[in-house]
């Protein structure tokens, strides 16, 4: 049996992870993941306040998040998961995973200018796109130096890297990346 490869869109908030598995996932019919759709409805059924609370709800989507990786990895299925994920916390879950179900990691790195990232940022927190548990206007200070950066350090699981930078989102080659991941499940 082949290892079904596990497509991972990590970087940091406001670089288009969402948009991009979203399209991936329309285009090659794989089911997406996301940790702000639980978030999202977690939120709705338990209400949001302040930060500390979306810490909290944060900490329990990622928990539902990998519930559902799990779940397709041990039907061997491969699929699309997307959150802002971060090394020191996550890479050992998805090695841990990677010994029991043996997938292959093809994973997309969503990095951009940290200048154009953080007022995307701001934009996004003054709209009305996000949803309000998010408290993102409260979050300035504290997201800022990260944002700054334009990036977050690759998950360190093996498998294939690539990277794709969303700094002009209008000139992004969506249709490469589709040809990218399926040479990749060609193979699976």
């Amino acid at each position: 049996m082949t290892k079904p490869p596990l497509i991972i869109i990590a970087g940091p908030a406001c670089t288009g992870k969402t948009t991009l598995g979203q399209y991936l996932a329309q285009e090659l019919h794989l089911p997406f993941i996301s940790k702000d759709g639980p978030k999202e409805l977690l939120f709705d059924c338990l209400g949001w306040s302040d930060r500390a609370w979306s810490r909290k709800v944060g900490r329990a989507s990622i928990e539902i998040l990998f519930y559902f990786v799990e779940s397709q990895l041990r039907a061997g299925q491969s699929f699309i998961v997307e959150s802002n994920f971060s090394p020191p916390l996550h890479a050992e879950r998805f090695l841990k995973l990677k010994q029991q179900y043996d997938f292959e990691p093809f994973q997309i790195q969503c990095i951009c200018d940290g200048d154009v990232l953080f007022e995307r940022f701001k934009q996004r927190a003054e709209s009305s796109v996000r949803h309000p548990g998010h408290v993102d206007k409260l979050n300035y200070e504290e997201f800022k130096p990260i944002l700054l950066k334009g990036r977050y350090d690759p998950l360190e699981i093996g498998g294939r890297m690539y990277e794709v930078d969303t700094t002009d989102l209008v000139s992004l080659d969506y249709k490469k990346i589709v040809e990218e991941i399926r040479a990749v499940l060609s193979y699976a």
